[in-house]
């Protein structure tokens, strides 16, 4: 092993809004003081309760993925997994969330800055 993960980071044009998006998704601390960040406008951190890590980044000119077009590729994407698929879709279209496909064991959606995720039944 060379390393391990510390976290994630998406690229977005709102760092504390994608944050509150993934606390309601995920659960989590957003914002939480690390040592090993320092939080600002340009910079904004998802504590999960299972000990993972989100962290988001300002980019001036963030170009969203469109799911599937490969000339603006998905960059990267959570899988998540849930209970129960239509109960998890009505919360994370309330939460902002856009879907963007079915394909029965999964749903691939988007989040308020365009990268997409599945949910996956569990």
């Amino acid at each position: 092993m060379i390393g391990k993960l510390q976290c994630i980071v998406l690229d977005c044009p709102d760092p504390a809004a994608l944050a509150r998006f993934y606390a309601g998704l995920l659960g989590g601390e957003v914002d939480r003081p690390d040592r090993r960040w320092s939080l600002d406008a340009d910079w904004s951190t998802l504590h999960t309760e299972d000990g993972a890590v989100i962290c988001f980044q300002r980019v001036a000119d963030h170009r969203p993925p469109r799911w599937p077009d490969p000339a603006h590729p998905q960059q990267v994407h959570l899988d998540i997994e849930v209970a129960d698929l239509d109960a998890a879709e009505r919360e994370v279209l309330a939460l902002g969330a856009t879907r963007l496909s079915d394909a029965g064991g999964w749903r691939v959606y988007a989040d308020t800055a365009g990268h997409p995720f599945c949910l996956i039944r569990g």
